[in-house]
């Protein structure tokens, strides 16, 4: 099974600038090279005082310079806010000076366009005739993120790649892969990646420490208070509301978190489970060097 890494590039308290947080996006893009990692994508939020990536084609450009092997990509561009053709424009740009190793992934999150469906099959169209396309990939290099399932037979039927954000929605995952499968035709090589939110550390302990923090994050963010990934310090010392403890728990069911062995264990359960052909792992910490320990251990675990 591949193994991939989705990046948000987050503003944390130890990242706590832009400048810091794409940094950080950037080295781990090459030590998710050296590890082995197949993919790494960024991700795109406008307006956000947790992630520090408004424009995932520019953080792909960037990482392509600093990398040789690893795909990089985008994960998505919200495809609702841009012209289809300078979509194009920018990812075939891309493609033409890194060569065969650029995705285009896209989605709309909540953004509602009618039009959705069309522009993506002028997506495919405009990058598919790009390059050829390699073993166990589909062609032209689209990729069509989704969580509520509606997207899955739409990417299918068009022949892109389908990716569900598990981490998103914790369910409905299998039936959303399923009904893209039997949407798709055998020569666009069907091709699913589960992205999951994840945290491995050498104890289960201190890998519910960093889950914890992630929780508190996501736990604000849910009530309307936006800000960067907290440390373990600091969540260890918060006084919970019970608001606060409620969404953490419904949150919870979203993170996978634990040693090297439970991380694969569950992983591997959920990709069986889905019929992924790949799990693209998030994994937000305020100390990097937390994140790129846990890359690091499942990358081991894996052996990518």
């Amino acid at each position: 099974m591949r193994l991939s890494i989705l990046d948000q590039v987050p503003l944390t308290e130890h990242t706590p600038t832009p400048a810091d947080a794409i940094a950080s996006g950037l080295h781990l893009a090459q030590e998710g090279e050296a590890l082995g990692y197949h993919r790494i994508w960024y991700a795109e939020h406008h307006h956000s005082a947790s992630f520090a990536s408004p424009a995932p084609e520019i953080m792909t450009a960037l990482a392509l310079e600093r990398t040789k092997r690893i795909r990089v990509g985008t994960g998505g561009i919200l495809l609702p806010l841009y012209p289809v053709q300078k979509v194009v424009e920018v990812m075939s740009m891309l493609t033409q000076a890194h060569g065969d190793r650029v995705d285009t992934g896209v989605g709309r999150a909540a953004l509602n366009d009618p039009d959705y469906g069309e522009k993506i099959a002028h997506l495919v169209h405009g990058l598919g005739s790009l390059h050829e396309p390699t073993p166990g990939e589909p062609p032209g290099r689209v990729w069509v993120l989704g969580a509520g399932g509606s997207t899955a037979p739409l990417a299918g039927g068009l022949g892109s790649g389908y990716v569900h954000g598990h981490f998103f929605v914790p369910h409905g995952g299998e039936a959303a892969m399923a009904a893209y499968r039997a949407a798709a035709e055998p020569e666009h090589m069907p091709h699913t990646v589960l992205a999951v939110r994840a945290i491995a550390a050498e104890t289960s302990e201190r890998a519910q420490q960093l889950a914890d923090a992630m929780l508190l994050w996501r736990a604000r963010k849910d009530l309307g208070n936006d800000g960067p990934i907290p440390s373990a310090d600091t969540t260890a010392e918060h006084v919970w509301s019970e608001q606060e403890r409620t969404r953490a728990k419904a949150r919870a069911k979203a993170i996978i978190a634990g040693t090297p062995d439970q991380v694969y264990t569950e992983l591997a359960a959920l990709a069986d489970a889905h019929g992924a052909d790949e799990v693209m792992i998030n994994t937000l910490t305020s100390d990097p060097a937390d994140r790129h320990a846990s890359y690091r251990l499942l990358a081991e675990r894996f052996a990518v």
